[in-house]
């Protein structure tokens, strides 16, 4: 059964992010910027611990009125966002790809 993935990159800017990419290779969350790796790797974790939990994930709508969702910690600080999707429901099946592909343990480090 393939699995997702994170990867783990560092910006020009020398901030690091990661994606979470499905099994099928399209990402299906992206995170904030952080200022080290280590906190990257942090946020990944937070992701792994809260991606279970659907009452985590919030649906919203964009300036546009595109749907998207955000996945946030238990302190309610958004750890990830996705991205925007046609309707409501293909937004909820991205929830559902997340909290299927969270806890993979798969990280692609792009700096390596």
């Amino acid at each position: 059964m393939a699995t997702g993935h994170y990867e783990l990159k560092k910006s020009s800017n020398g901030q690091y992010h990661f994606t979470l990419k499905a099994s099928n290779g399209e990402i299906i969350l992206s995170s904030e910027r952080y200022a080290s790796k280590a906190s990257a790797e942090n946020g990944i974790a937070s992701v792994r611990a809260n991606a279970p939990h659907e009452a985590q994930f919030e649906l919203k709508l964009s300036n546009s009125n595109k749907p998207y969702f955000v996945l946030r910690a238990k302190n309610h600080v958004v750890i990830g966002t996705s991205q925007m999707y046609a309707s409501e429901s293909a937004a909820k099946n991205g929830v559902l790809s997340v909290i299927k592909h969270g806890a993979t343990p798969h990280v692609r480090d792009l700096n390596a």
